[in-house]
């Protein structure tokens, strides 16, 4: 993950990674239903208190998550959903990357867009 923000001139320490679980469930599996229900308030404060303008999901645990069940990661990918004043950017967890490299591209383009929106909000990177 750090390669691609370098590559891509992201500042690490101008990130905050939060995930949707707070411990890897066992065999390192999706989290199930109740274990995500049972961390998304923790999850919410965090976004409380950080204050994010964009919020990048990696992956489909975290899309059906934040934005709901009815959001599947291929059709999502690479577009924009607003909620509650975030911007929300889908796009492929970086462990599909490793498993088919073709997403790679698409991976490259949908941080262009966030860091294209990030230069529109005069965030910095």
């Amino acid at each position: 993950m750090n390669m691609a923000f370098d590559t891509l001139g992201i500042k690490r320490e101008k990130l905050y990674i939060a995930n949707v679980v707070k411990c890897r469930p066992p065999g390192n599996r999706n989290p199930e239903e109740d274990e995500a229900i049972a961390c998304l308030n923790y999850l919410r404060n965090q976004v409380i208190l950080v204050k994010p303008k964009i919020i990048v999901l990696l992956g489909s645990v975290a899309l059906k998550n934040i934005l709901g069940k009815e959001y599947g990661i291929t059709s999502s990918r690479g577009k924009w959903v607003e909620k509650k004043g975030i911007q929300y950017m889908p796009t492929w967890h970086p462990a599909a990357l490793l498993r088919d490299e073709t997403k790679k591209i698409d991976f490259i383009k949908d941080f262009q867009l966030v860091i294209e929106k990030a230069k529109e909000e005069n965030l910095e990177f």
